[in-house]
């Protein structure tokens, strides 16, 4: 919901805000507004788009996350078997 507009991008949010919870239709909350009722629709798919697509890298974001630390913890055992083994082999070599 960027861009060059002479609709503050405040008023932009409060519009997209008010559409989507008012029982009347995007037209009728338009005309109350003072804006054309397609820019209200824009501005509403726009701001649809954006919350889609945060939502889906949010949720990218998340697994990622999830895969990282199962990861991290398998490498974490590794480590710890690798020191145990090296212990191991260090003191059958000093006897």
């Amino acid at each position: 919901m960027s861009g060059s507009s002479r609709y503050p991008e405040e008023f932009r949010r409060d519009a997209v805000a008010l559409a989507r919870s008012a029982s009347r239709p995007l037209a009728q909350v338009a005309r109350e507004l003072g804006v054309n009722h397609e820019t209200l629709r824009t501005w509403v798919r726009a701001a649809d788009r954006a919350e889609s697509a945060a939502a889906a890298g949010g949720d990218a974001a998340e697994r990622e996350l999830r895969a990282l630390r199962k990861r991290v913890a398998e490498l974490e055992k590794e480590k710890e078997i690798l020191r145990k083994a090296a212990a191991y082999f260090a003191q059958e070599m000093g006897r």
